[in-house]
């Protein structure tokens, strides 16, 4: 199974940006489907959005779209998500995580363990 570290967190305002990055160990990243999730306080941990193996095929949840963008570099296992126009309600904890076909990524279905996440803070 791939190791994975989540990267890039931090607080910013209402309308910013930030650009996460979920580092993987092993030679074996470019063979799975990957997904970024997130879970805010008192809330479930809920999908944002999943990229094939390729990153040919991506989709995204309702509330993200039009503003994050996931992305994949193979040659340096590496998956980003550039967060745009954020808003206090993206506050969250946000997880990586590695699986088969984007579709059951995004169930949530056949991931590895989670990690510790990176923390996003948007003030108001």
């Amino acid at each position: 199974q791939v190791q994975l570290v989540e990267s890039g967190g931090g607080l910013v305002q209402a309308g910013g940006s930030l650009r996460l990055s979920c580092a993987a160990s092993g030679r074996t990243f470019s063979s799975y489907g990957m997904g970024w999730f997130r879970q805010a306080p008192g809330k479930e941990r809920e999908f944002v959005a999943a990229i094939s193996t390729s990153g040919g095929n991506i989709i995204y949840a309702d509330s993200v779209k039009g503003r994050f963008t996931i992305s994949r570099d193979n040659a340096k296992n590496t998956m980003y998500l550039q967060m745009n126009s954020l808003k206090p309600e993206d506050t969250a904890v946000y997880y990586c995580n590695a699986g088969g076909h984007i579709l059951t990524v995004r169930a949530m279905r056949g991931l590895g363990s989670w990690g510790q996440g990176t923390q996003v803070i948007v003030s108001s």
